[in-house]
């Protein structure tokens, strides 16, 4: 098993090019119950007891993919980060499921059809692993819940019997949506049953009916890569682009901030030495600044600290949406930070059509794109995809986990020489044409002598 790892790391070492969330020991409690899933790695994995314990070795950082190959070759690989946490608190899955439908002929007889779809899913975790655990082992139960729930409406639009095409994108958007919020709750009602499990971004695919869906709670990010181009698939919510919406919540329900933040703030930080100056300020529904003499409560911490990647909601937790944080308090005033979060993904719809073997999706975890961007990405994805004839993609997965990790000298560094991820770091790589594939070869099962309507179901107008 140990020469399996070791293979991985040379691989990605030697082929081609190949301080996120909550602050560690923040205040979760009821440590003493037992976690609802015991610690492992993704089920598609497959590894031992002791490749568990191996892969989280902080000083190897060993890369690790699937031994077993995915659907369409789909790539995967993932590394734990250089001592940021014991375990790698990163999960991941990948699930196909069916949608069936029977249908009465005029005859009497029964005829039978499936909508087959394949989901994949990324989480993110912090202060723990327990929110990314659960929520790998039950959001795709819940999202095909919801499938179900709306599968006639589905089906119904997708023979356009009654329905134009573009409700299928509301009902499927709509399914991810409800689903994401299920998940979230159902964190909030297993806190007294189980160890608190902390919170986690999350990031998930889903193929159905010839297009692609990617909904996305956190700064987890998707994006299309075709040769050396990429086009985004997903945006991050963090508390620097989530700023306006959190300063406005905290404007519209003061008791939240207690007696400690404001949802103003100021062109540097108020001294109590500046007390009675005129200083310049804007509250939650400025964009412009505004001048004001400052005030004893005017020295309160704004509810965003810091810029960019160092921005934290109540100086806290640096990612605005996802599952889980329930108990989370802010570090030293304890007041609850939960309200500012949000569970609601963002979902952008792809049409998948004129799709080449070498135009893939790629899903990773904010420790691949702390150093890595999309055009850098998509250039090691092609360089990966063109170099190599068998498992392509799991070398594609492979050199971007590798180039984002870096190699050990004093400290992990990059071949340019600039820092590495010291994050985990989870990548899949997804082929995108064999989803067409699959969905042409179901027009022709469903619609065998209806060419007009398979012509012009291509011709779909994606939803956003």
């Amino acid at each position: 098993m140990f020469n399996r790892l070791k293979s991985a790391v040379i691989g990605a070492v030697n082929g081609l090019e190949s301080a996120n969330g909550a602050i560690e020991g923040t205040h979760y409690n009821k440590t003493t119950l037992a976690p609802k899933f015991p610690y492992g790695r993704p089920h598609f994995l497959s590894l031992g007891d002791d490749e568990v314990q191996m892969s989280a070795d902080h000083k190897l950082r060993p890369i690790i993919h699937p031994s077993k190959p995915l659907p369409h070759d789909t790539g995967y690989a993932e590394c734990v980060n250089a001592g940021k946490s014991r375990w790698n608190e990163d999960q991941a899955v990948y699930r196909q499921g069916i949608l069936s439908k029977a249908t009465p002929n005029e005859d009497g007889s029964v005829q039978k059809f499936a909508i087959p779809y394949t989901y994949y899913g990324i989480f993110d975790g912090h202060a723990g692993v327990g929110a990314a655990l659960c929520a790998a082992f039950q959001l795709h139960h819940i999202i095909h819940e919801k499938l179900v729930d709306a599968q006639d409406d589905i089906w119904v639009s997708f023979s356009k019997k009654n329905l134009p095409c573009k409700p299928r994108d509301l009902l499927i958007i709509g399914a991810l949506e409800s689903a994401f919020k299920e998940m979230d709750q159902l964190l909030s009602e297993d806190r007294n049953k189980y160890q608190a499990a902390g919170g986690c971004t999350a990031l998930v695919a889903l193929f159905i009916l010839g297009k692609l869906y990617v909904a996305n709670a956190g700064d987890s990010r998707a994006i299309i890569c075709k040769n050396d181009k990429y086009s985004p698939m997903s945006m991050d919510f963090t508390p620097e682009n989530e700023r306006d919406r959190i300063r406005r919540l905290a404007q519209e329900q003061p008791s939240l901030l207690g007696n400690e933040f404001t949802a103003k703030e100021y062109i540097g930080s108020p001294k109590s030495g500046d007390l009675g100056k005129t200083v310049m300020f804007r509250d939650a529904y400025m964009k412009g600044w505004a001048y004001k003499t400052l005030q004893p409560e005017d020295l309160r911490v704004s509810v965003i600290t810091g810029r960019g990647k160092r921005s934290r909601v109540m100086g806290t937790i640096g990612v605005t949406r996802g599952f889980g944080d329930h108990d989370l308090t802010a570090v030293y005033q304890k007041l609850p930070i939960k309200p500012f979060l949000s569970s609601h993904p963002e979902v952008q719809v792809h049409l998948l059509s004129a799709a080449d073997d070498k135009e893939v999706l790629v899903m990773g975890t904010d420790g691949l794109w702390d150093v890595v961007d999309g055009h850098k990405a998509a250039d090691i994805v092609a360089k990966s995809i063109n170099a190599f004839e068998d498992k392509k993609f799991v070398s594609a997965a492979t050199c971007l986990v590798g180039y984002a990790r870096g190699s050990l000298n004093n400290s992990w560094m990059l071949k340019e020489g600039k820092p590495a991820s010291c994050d985990d770091i989870s990548v899949f790589v997804i082929p995108l044409l064999p989803y067409q594939v699959e969905y042409e070869e179901l027009l022709k099962k469903c619609f065998l002598n209806e060419t007009s309507e398979t012509s012009s179901d291509e011709n779909i107008e994606t939803a956003k």
